[in-house]
């Protein structure tokens, strides 16, 4: 998907909300878990609930890798679900790899080429040879680590390195690297007012946004400090949609949390 497409589904839905599949056997209808594939049928009712309410899903990798081989299937499943009936939604594997270049570009064949997402999260901790291998592939898009919403991002991202903050100088140096217009960056909501910063060294870039919600971020901040002309924002939900019930009405609850976003949007779109 290119990032006119990605525009013009913002401007159509008049939404930039991207909702998290990170699936919990824990946390799901227990009726689900009697289901041949409980995974796929939870991920199928919420998608069923809201693809008309938001541009992008973000399955967190890490939710399916934990149940083996089970777990994958449930991963390919529902990626092609999406491609297959919604293929105008951005898909994001929310993988966060990042490894010399030859492991890169496995890593990237594993999801642009066989799972067919539109972009993947990245790590740059290794430098350009483990992220640029991501972004020779057109039309997709290499989502970088930027500066996350985690208690642990204080520990190096925002340290002074020479005098400027190390993810300023990571954002700056990502720049130069080859492909860097398939570039976006995660930067997390709790750190909504580092954005107008962010915003003087990548002013175009789409942002992938997690922490609105359940981790507290607070939607109106995001945009105002970070939203460009093209919108440049996907905001990420995860457990305040997909957990907001666990009865069997559980889709239809998700739908009702995604639309409340989704129109919280619109009127900022509007504005």
């Amino acid at each position: 998907m290119t990032t006119a497409q990605l525009i013009n589904e913002i401007n159509k839905k008049k939404s930039f909300l991207c909702v998290g599949l990170d699936v919990d056997l824990n946390k799901i209808p227990q009726h689900l878990l009697e289901e041949e594939d409980p995974i796929f049928a939870f991920n199928k009712a919420i998608i069923d609930a809201t693809h008309h309410l938001c541009v992008a899903y973000k399955p967190n990798t890490a939710f399916y890798e934990a149940y083996g081989i089970k777990g994958w299937k449930a991963l390919e499943k529902t990626i092609k679900y999406i491609n297959e009936n919604h293929p105008e939604i951005f898909t994001i594997a929310d993988a966060k790899r990042g490894d010399i270049g030859n492991t890169s570009t496995m890593y990237a064949k594993a999801f642009f080429e066989d799972l067919a997402f539109d972009s993947v999260t990245v790590a740059p901790y290794m430098g350009k040879d483990s992220v640029e291998p991501f972004l020779a592939f057109e039309d997709k898009h290499t989502i970088m680590l930027g500066l996350t919403s985690n208690e642990g991002a204080f520990d190096f991202q925002t340290k002074l390195v020479d005098g400027k903050e190390l993810y300023k100088q990571v954002l700056e140096t990502s720049k130069s690297w080859k492909n860097a217009h398939n570039l976006m960056y995660v930067v997390g909501a709790t750190k909504a007012e580092y954005l107008a910063e962010i915003r003087n060294i990548i002013p175009e870039s789409f942002l992938l946004v997690p922490g609105v919600g359940a981790q507290g971020g607070n939607l109106q901040d995001v945009c105002k400090y970070g939203m460009t002309e093209n919108v440049g924002l996907l905001i990420n939900s995860s457990r305040g949609i997909i957990y907001a019930s666990k009865e069997t009405n559980f889709a239809e609850v998700a739908g009702q949390k995604a639309a409340e976003l989704q129109k919280e949007m619109a009127v900022i779109l509007e504005a």
